[in-house]
């Protein structure tokens, strides 16, 4: 299982919501990228937060920074709108890009574009539930608005456009430090057949084993553990190999 450091961003700073709201500063990104590259995690997750609820440009020089001295994969999101949009965060320096507004509310064939012109490896669905009775809502623009889509139909949907990965977060969860939504990892997990990413809701090593045991994610995004000092990358990978 893959232990992905997921920096939530608004520039100029990582910084970390409740809720994907009531954001807390937590350093520079190129710095906490470099940590937690040194540290062992396997990918670094970087997400402009603002980017499409402000509908402003990607800021290109900060991705570019960030990646800098990363040499794992580096994934990249926040405020895409094109192909073109795309291209450049590739030669910023991202491997992979993490979708969401653009192709829930607006043009999901941004999806069979970029599958065809990149690879389905490069692109990853960016998923903000949230729970609503016996289901869950797609939700954009950082946890703000509401798309009416149902998150398991939708990532059957991305899958067959060409969608390679799944990040499930859980706006219910996020940021609380009390555990994960393990029902929706469950149920997306059984869903689609390519890779998922469990984030939103780690407060301790063992929400993150129970979470794993349980629902058997490819990954786990992390953050608040690692900002705040709860365990470390490499605190992380001993856990899960103990549970084998």
């Amino acid at each position: 299982m893959r232990v992905i450091a997921k920096l939530d961003v608004k520039p100029p700073y990582v910084v970390k919501p409740v809720h994907f709201e009531g954001l807390r500063k937590i350093g520079e990104p190129a710095e906490l990228a470099r940590r937690y590259y040194e540290q062992g995690a396997d990918e670094i997750l970087y997400v402009d937060i603002v980017a499409s609820l402000y509908c402003r440009e990607i800021l290109f020089d900060q991705i570019r920074s960030a990646s800098e001295h990363v040499f794992v994969p580096f994934a990249a999101g926040g405020g895409i709108r094109s192909i073109e949009d795309i291209s450049r965060l590739f030669h910023c320096g991202a491997d992979k890009v993490a979708l969401n507004t653009e192709a829930v509310q607006r043009d999901p064939d941004i999806i069979d574009q970029a599958a065809r012109m990149f690879g389905s490896q490069a692109v990853m669905l960016n998923v903000e539930a949230k729970h609503w009775g016996a289901s869950w809502e797609c939700y954009t623009d950082c946890g703000r608005e509401r798309s009416g889509r149902d998150v398991i139909e939708w990532v059957r949907e991305a899958q067959q456009r060409g969608a390679g990965e799944i990040l499930v977060q859980s706006v219910d969860r996020d940021g609380r430090r009390r555990g994960f939504d393990v029902e929706l990892i469950e149920q997306v997990k059984t869903a689609v057949s390519v890779p998922i990413i469990a984030a939103s809701g780690a407060g301790s090593l063992e929400d993150i084993v129970r979470m794993a045991e349980r629902a058997r994610p490819d990954a786990v995004a992390v953050s608040s553990v690692l900002h705040y000092g709860v365990c470390s990358i490499s605190d992380i990978k001993t856990a899960l190999k103990g549970m084998g």
